[in-house]
């Protein structure tokens, strides 16, 4: 027997709002928090419709219980994996992304998938239950967790297309795409636009094949056929991806990408480049030189502590770059990264 959850009203949640309003200590936060309340109050005074109201309900929901799943993984980089639900555990590729799996978590990292079968379970089950977060989705048809993440604490299961979307990408440090029909070709060309427009962090996407399959070269043949050559993205966005077909060639990959650099972060007008290593003045210069093409003004410099970064403690011992980034090139800006990583 299913037991109805009782019915929340303003007045029954009254006194709670009230103790939080009193017991609430300020801080960094506050004026966020303070801004979707006022937000939920316009929504009332605009008449928003129930279905609407049922939307962003159920959305905020999702998120915030989300965000609790991942916080207390939130030094451990994370690699998303995409692919296909239908290839069978006898499949070649069942066997590379389960040994994928397993590679990336002998190499510190954590994986997402979808949580369902085929690609999503094989890379569980190299990975193992300790280093797998599932993002399942509910379907008008089941979709079952599959049995290596089924009924563990890390498992989510999303309404929302664009919620489970956001959690794929918010924690990936990495992503990897196996082969796949729609749903992995609509992943592959959201998280690529991401990355062309700077709207996610750049990280390394790659897309792995079989020796000798050609699923991703007849796609990047098709891109540059259909897309390319018309004109409709540049040469250098050809370089936000790689097609790798070696387990330890696509774990490299990933490490090679945090080998020196960290991460990055805009603050006001400025890029910041965080790095794992003091950047000696070659690399400098040969950054000043190699990209000077996307610096809107100056050059790129050796920098301290910006005052706006001190609330990310786990980055404050990292080195820094000052880049005063255009915010329009960014598959340039992960050539940079390419060139920052091969310093000795």
């Amino acid at each position: 027997m299913i037991m109805e959850q009782p019915k929340v009203t303003l007045a029954g949640i009254e006194a709670q709002i009230v103790e939080w309003l009193e017991t609430q200590p300020g801080g960094a936060n506050e004026t966020f928090i303070a801004e979707m309340l006022r937000t939920v109050i316009r929504l009332t005074r605009d008449g928003t419709s129930r279905g609407d109201l049922k939307i962003l309900n159920r959305a905020l929901k999702e998120l915030r219980y989300a965000f609790r799943i991942f916080a207390p993984y939130r030094s451990v980089r994370k690699v998303s994996i995409f692919g296909s639900t239908r290839i069978a555990e006898d499949d070649p590729y069942y066997l590379l992304a389960k040994n994928l799996g397993r590679g990336l978590a002998e190499a510190g990292f954590m994986i997402i998938t979808g949580a369902g079968p085929g690609i999503m379970q094989a890379g569980h089950e190299g990975a193992g239950r300790e280093k797998s977060f599932g993002v399942n989705i509910r379907l008008p048809f089941t979709q079952k967790a599959n049995r290596f993440i089924q009924d563990d604490p890390k498992l989510m299961t999303f309404h929302f297309f664009f919620t489970r979307k956001l959690m794929f990408v918010k924690g990936a440090d990495a992503f990897i795409f196996f082969p796949g029909g729609y749903g992995t070709q609509d992943e592959l060309v959201e998280v690529l636009t991401l990355a062309q427009t700077g709207k996610s962090q750049l990280v390394p996407i790659i897309l792995m094949d079989l020796p000798g399959n050609s699923y991703w070269g007849e796609w990047e043949g098709f891109v540059r056929r259909a897309i390319l050559s018309r004109g409709y993205i540049s040469e250098e966005e050809l370089s936000l991806f790689k097609v790798i077909n070696d387990v330890d060639a696509a774990v490299g990959e990933i490490k090679s990408f945090y080998r020196n650099y960290h991460s990055y972060r805009f603050v006001r007008h400025n890029l910041v480049i965080r790095l794992n290593h003091p950047p000696s003045p070659t690399l400098i210069d040969h950054l000043n030189r190699e990209f000077h093409d996307i610096l809107s003004d100056g050059k790129v410099r050796q920098t301290e502590l910006l005052p706006d970064e001190s609330d990310e403690p786990d980055t404050l011992h990292l080195h820094r770059l000052l880049v005063h980034f255009n915010r329009q090139d960014f598959a340039r800006l992960r050539q940079m990264i390419d060139v920052i990583n091969q310093e000795d």
